[in-house]
């Protein structure tokens, strides 16, 4: 079935749709098998103006996906995937995630890039990243897919603003070029239960490597990274899901900690 710019339309009313009524819906691909790459950069582009028209929400960076070899080779493909974050993102350690706003949430931990300079081109490089960027930050990214059981192809995933939810910020911010970040290394525990650890050098190799990618990628549609950017390089390990009074904390050397809890509210 052709992907019309009607059908796109409604693909992002359904996408939208699914997150406000915080219920899970059939992969868009179950009807659409031929969507490609770059049409579900299309949709998810058109579902994030649509987010930014309806509450105001501001973009505020750029999140990475399948970052690490392993998962590119579980999902078939050759490269990482791209989305973007907005304000309404953007939460707390001190203040407790809204557990029923939320489908199936999973916590990833990353090392967070925030910008220093504007940054564009097809030919930026990890060393440009790491002059560009003023500071890195522990994170972790609430990640919420809105298809049923979490299940999805790439070109689902894509379309679906790669299942942004939303990202904690550390409170240690640290000049990039003070941390050898392809060997950070980083644990994260549920309710004091070590889950995962991983390492810097999960994200490609290097994080600032990760970020290079993104914003030749982004070139590809004339556009980049800007002043004041959060740029959330991808997971140092699996996700792992959470649920109301759970408390998830990760821990990254020479970055401190950050600290996730959820609850229900009425």
């Amino acid at each position: 079935m052709t992907v019309t710019n009607k059908t796109k339309v409604d693909l992002v009313d359904y996408l939208l749709r699914a997150e406000s009524d915080v219920t899970e819906v059939v992969k868009i691909t179950d009807q659409y098998p031929e969507l490609s790459i770059e049409e579900a950069y299309d949709l998810q582009k058109k579902l994030i103006e649509r987010r930014m028209e309806k509450t105001q929400t501001k973009r505020i960076g750029i999140k990475l996906g399948l970052t690490s070899k392993a998962k590119q080779e579980m999902m078939g493909v050759h490269e990482a995937i791209y989305g973007y974050l907005l304000s309404d993102m953007l939460a707390f350690e001190w203040e407790p995630l809204q557990q029923h706003r939320l489908i199936h949430p999973k916590a990833e931990p990353e090392i967070a890039f925030i910008m220093g300079e504007d940054l564009m081109g097809k030919d930026v490089t990890a060393s440009d990243v790491m002059r560009a960027a003023k500071y890195v930050v522990a994170a972790i990214e609430v990640i919420d897919s809105r298809y049923k059981d979490f299940r999805f192809t790439l070109p689902d995933v894509v379309a679906d603003n790669c299942s942004s939810a939303k990202l904690i910020l550390g409170s240690k911010m640290v000049r990039p070029e003070e941390l050898d970040m392809a060997n950070v290394g980083m644990v994260m525990s549920k309710n004091g239960e070590i889950m995962t650890t991983g390492a810097g050098s999960a994200v490609l190799s290097h994080p600032a490597e990760a970020v290079a990618w993104a914003v030749q990628k982004l070139a590809e549609r004339g556009e980049g990274l800007v002043k004041g950017d959060i740029v959330l390089s991808g997971a140092l390990s699996e996700a792992i899901a959470f649920d109301m009074d759970d408390t998830i904390v990760a821990q990254f050397d020479g970055l401190g900690s950050v600290t996730l809890s959820s609850k229900y509210v009425k």
